[in-house]
């Protein structure tokens, strides 16, 4: 599984990421893998009989089980139907069986029909992997999310598809296609797909007819050949341009320069692949200067950027300017941008061209009407452009780029009553309701082939806004969201939203088209908008699901991004849904001290909606199977008693509180590190409580007795992880804290020797201890630290490793790897971590390095 989930991580094309972005979507592999075992009885027990089954027997069945996991978790069967096949009918004879089981209970009839598999629902739906897992196992499937942005990606993955399951596409090829002459599979959701392609290059075709004046190709002139002998091949041709790359301005502090506009420039580097180098000279000539591209690598003496994190450095006179000048002159409207160089298309590789004013006059006259006027909030998680006067989302985006958004959203209104002409004259029955409705003729049709086109244009907005980058390695335009943020970005790239190159329209379209094709139409699947905390959808169903992560992700102001541009294509077919001017905030469960005036209120709210989200599950969902909750956040925390993870305590006190019990901590790396900056750490792995409604034995008992319950419990559990289940050392420690909270969890509260109620945080550190105490007897009485440092030695001594590991082993220590460094004692970078030898310590003065033996 975790192989698979990394792998999956660095494939693209076909996967769901591709159709929609979603922060922090859960791997495919991941969430089939444990909804297939959330479903599964174990083979080495029979419930009605209350004793074992032959081990023997048992064991091979077992195994026969783990060999579907195997299976089809890799992404090359993510459809190959005849191992989810297997798994389906394992799914089914575990169903049967447990419906024979339960043929007495008093609602049997409702509750353990053998004809029919339970329903599912995730009650934070998000990016949609786990619905959509479920209904590819075979189950009816139910998303919902308060966000609606979040919605619609999970109506368009699991509801959309199997509603024109079959569907022949009703639209015109492009002019430039001929007629397919052999009959062609529409099969699944291959003519839906299809539609969106034709539907697409009808769009984009239009859409230039519009606007497309303002992306001109680049004619290769004598005189520009003059000094860039590369360019001959192209004298007299028009190339098509990939992006233009802009540099932000403000004006020089320095009163001798106060007229000139100082480029912001992170670098001036443009490619840096061996043998394809090109840079870019500023050409300072009296008081103005110029920029000029060069072909080769940059000389070492060459001006290498002008902007820092500290602030910039002006081209005409060399003066510093401070970030504060420079936050002070965009939020007073002076900020403005200039035309660096041209990126056009050639006949093998990029062409890097120097810009002329002609060109950047284009940009710059673009008129932009009828733009989203909403705001920003002044302060959120990750976003850092409202200190530089970005205020309004329109603010984000060149006025170029706010013209092509607006005219390719506004086109789909069109297309909507395109597509409804052409699917009455193929056939399609008209159909009174729409898609939001239910329906599933014509109109609805129409409805669903502009809900693809308008997440066309979000992938647009995502590649066409002001806060891209240039990739010099690969020469591509990066998209807005490489991470859960909106950071400042000095010079930025802008794609040509007609070019057949990363960040165009065509592009976009070709991604959605091909990811439809693999989404399942085996089952039918329904997305609402629903609060977790008040939603009755979950009412006898299993339950799997992704909850927000503490502090981590904002994902409704973030969403935002994406909403002004949905609602205003969308608002016409999805009225209720885009009813309000933003994503709903409120009542979003993080826990932000922006909305909620200091982190401790943040939390008590995040702790308080959490437990009433996860109760509410609790009491409606299905009472025979688990319930699964990832959480993948990483939030450190350094107080006077020492280090912990908020975030993670938190979480689970709102599990515990809700009534669960929690029988399961295991831990899944879930994430690709190998593509991390140096300068970021981030989570590399999930953490997969499985849960069952508590049958509280006693309303109470004492930490003596619950210290006793772990010595006498925990060392088989051990035994039988290491033994038989054959867990890496790595993940023992956070696996390990599954059976002893299960002990915790059992009870209504553990009481300590003072009357009070034992809080999560101490409970993890008495169950790390009985973990270490087995593990290591001799250091079970060392602090959480001193264990983590024990710990991690044994498994790497000095070397780097992971980030992702020393994570989780610090997370199960009740530890942090942020706190442990704060103490001295550990490197942390590039992902990965090591232990500092001991003359490498801070506090280990000169004079002491100076006597010690080498």
């Amino acid at each position: 599984m975790n192989t698979a989930a990394q792998r999956e991580k660095s494939i693209r094309h076909g996967h769901p990421s591709t159709l929609h972005i979603w922060w922090a979507r859960r791997p495919l592999a991941v969430a089939r893998a444990v909804l297939f075992a959330q479903l599964i009885n174990d083979p080495g027990y029979q419930r009605e009989l209350g004793f074992g089954v032959n081990k023997k027997d048992a064991e091979r069945k077992r195994e026969y089980l783990f060999q579907i996991i195997q299976d089809m978790v890799k992404w090359e069967n993510t459809n190959n139907e005849k191992v989810l096949n297997r798994a389906r009918e394992a799914i089914r004879e575990s169903w049967r069986e447990t419906c024979h089981l339960n043929r007495h209970h008093p609602q049997s009839a409702e509750l353990f029909d053998p004809d029919k598999l339970p329903a599912f629902h995730d009650p934070f739906a998000g990016g949609g992997s786990i619905p959509l897992e479920a209904q590819r196992l075979g189950l009816e499937a139910y998303a919902s999310d308060l966000n609606p942005v979040a919605v619609m990606i999970n109506k368009a993955m699991i509801e959309i598809p199997p509603k024109f399951r079959g569907q022949k596409p009703v639209g015109p090829l492009p002019k430039e296609e001929k007629e397919q002459k052999v009959v062609e599979d529409w099969a699944g959701a291959k003519g839906l797909a299809e539609d969106v392609r034709r539907y697409g290059y009808w769009m984009q075709a239009e859409a230039y007819k519009r606007i497309g004046h303002l992306y001109p190709k680049v004619k290769i002139t004598s005189e520009m050949t003059t000094d860039r002998p590369d360019l001959k091949a192209y004298e007299g041709q028009e190339l098509t341009v990939i992006a233009w790359l802009w540099a932000r301005t403000v004006k020089s502090p320095n009163p001798a320069y106060s007229h000139v506009d100082v480029p912001l420039v992170r670098s001036f580097v443009l490619a840096k692949r061996e043998g394809k180098q090109s840079w870019i000279e500023p050409i300072i000539s009296d008081s103005e200067y110029r920029f000029k591209v060069r072909i080769g690598k940059q000389p070492a003496d060459a001006m290498a950027g002008t902007v820092e994190r500290t602030g910039a450095t002006c081209i005409m006179s060399q003066s510093v300017i401070p970030l504060k000048y420079i936050r002070s002159e965009a939020k007073s409207g002076r900020m403005r941008y200039k035309l660096m160089a041209v990126v056009a298309k050639g006949l093998k590789d990029r062409v890097y061209l120097s810009p002329s004013r002609e060109i950047e006059k284009i940009s710059l006259n673009a008129i932009p009407q009828n733009v989203p006027e909403s705001y920003m909030p002044e302060k959120a998680l990750g976003f850092r452009v409202q200190g530089y006067g970005m205020i309004k989302h329109r603010d984000l985006f060149t006025s170029r780029q706010l013209v092509a958004l607006t005219t390719f959203s506004d086109l789909i209104h069109d297309v909507r009553e395109y597509v409804l002409s052409d699917a009455k004259a193929a056939g399609m029955e008209d159909g009174e309701l729409d898609l939001n409705q239910g329906g599933s003729g014509a109109r609805a049709y129409a409805d669903a082939i502009s809900v693809y086109l308008s997440f066309a244009v979000d992938k647009g907005a995502n590649y066409w806004s002001s806060l891209c980058s240039w990739d010099l390695g690969r020469g591509t335009v990066t998209n807005t969201f490489g991470r859960q943020a909106l950071p400042m970005v000095w010079d930025f790239a802008e794609a040509n939203a007609f070019s057949k190159s990363t960040g165009s329209f065509l592009i976009g379209i070709a991604q959605i088209a091909k990811v439809l094709n693999r989404f399942p139409t085996n089952s039918d699947a329904y997305s609402f908008q629903g609060d977790a905390q008040t939603q009755d959808i979950t009412h006898n169903k299993v339950v799997s699901t992704d909850p927000p992560y503490y502090d981590n992700i904002g994902y409704a102001d973030l969403s935002d991004f994406f909403y002004i541009w949905m609602r205003r294509s969308l608002r016409p077919i999805f009225s209720d849904l885009f009813a309000t001017m933003a994503v709903p905030k409120s009542e979003e469960l993080i826990a932000t001290p922006f909305r909620h005036s200091s982190k401790k209120k943040a939390e008590e709210f995040f702790m308080d909606g959490m437990t009433q989200a996860i109760q509410n599950i609790s009491m409606k969902s299905h009472p025979l199977f688990p319930i699964t909750v990832y959480y993948a956040f990483r939030q450190s925390d350094i107080t006077e008693q020492g280090t912990g993870n908020t975030g993670w305590e938190t979480f689970l006190e709102a599990v515990v509180r809700s009534g669960f019990a929690i029988i399961g901590t295991w831990p899944m790396r879930t994430e690709d590190t190998g593509k991390l900056k140096k300068t970021v750490n981030a989570l590399a792995s999930s953490i997969v409580l499985v849960c069952r409604k508590r049958i509280i034995k006693n309303d109470t008992i004492s930490r003596r007795d619950f210290q006793r319950q772990l010595r006498d419990k925990m060392p088989e559990a051990l035994e039988t992880m290491i033994g038989k289940a054959n867990i890496a050392p790595v993940d023992l420690a956070q696996s390990a804290i599954g059976p002893g909270m299960a002990i915790f969890s059992e009870y209504e509260a553990v009481i300590n020797q003072d009357g009070s109620r034992m809080s999560v945080h101490d409970a993890l550190i008495l169950i790390n201890r009985s973990i270490t105490d087995y593990l290591s007897p001799e250091s079970g009485n060392f602090d959480s630290d001193t264990q983590f440092c024990s710990s991690w030695f044994e498994q790497h001594g000095w070397s780097k490793g992971p980030f992702g590991e020393a994570d989780t082993l610090s997370r199960a220590k009740g530890t942090s790897v942020d706190g442990i460094k704060e103490s001295g004692v550990l490197e942390s970078g590039g992902g990965k971590v090591r232990l500092l030898k001991w003359l490498e310590y801070e506090f280990v003065c000169d004079t002491m390095k100076s006597i010690l033996p080498p």
